[in-house]
């Protein structure tokens, strides 16, 4: 991750378009090789986010939650690295060799791989992680949502 993002944060998203303005930012700093792991309860706007990282890396595709194909690759429009959008609970105890046996077009460390579900899971992804939280709990009456985000060590 480039140092225009700060290894760790927290703001407060009134709305889906701001988790998503935050998600650009990150997907803007994002660089081959990084791990993004989300974590939040269902409906904290893990997918919503990702379509931001998405935004921001400048890749092709809509983005949706990967719930059913367990992994979605999305291609870079220019030089960039692809994302792929990963459903970690549905990976089994070896994730990588799962990942592995999906058959993507991208290696993983070519690419940036953005974890739903991912806490405990796929930090053995990669030495250095962006874990990010989206708790809606806290504002449960309004689409507000407080995401934060720190760089953790992996593997």
């Amino acid at each position: 991750m480039e140092a225009s993002f700060p290894d760790r944060g927290e703001r407060l998203c009134p709305t889906a378009a701001d988790a998503q303005a935050l998600g650009a930012e990150l997907g803007k700093a994002l660089q081959a090789g990084d791990l993004v792991v989300l974590d939040g309860p269902l409906g904290a706007g893990k997918t919503t986010f990702t379509q931001g990282i998405a935004r921001g890396m400048g890749v092709k595709g809509r983005v949706t939650s990967p719930t059913f194909v367990i992994a979605r690759e999305h291609a870079s429009q220019s030089n960039g690295p692809a994302l792929v959008h990963v459903d970690a609970y549905r990976l089994g105890e070896d994730p990588l060799g799962e990942l592995d046996a999906l058959d993507l077009d991208t290696a993983l460390e070519d690419a940036v791989v953005v974890a739903e579900w991912g806490g405990g899971l796929v930090e053995q992804l990669a030495q250095r992680y962006i874990h990010v939280t989206l708790d809606r709990r806290t504002h449960a009456e309004t689409e507000a949502r407080i995401i934060s985000w720190r760089v953790e060590s992996g593997m």
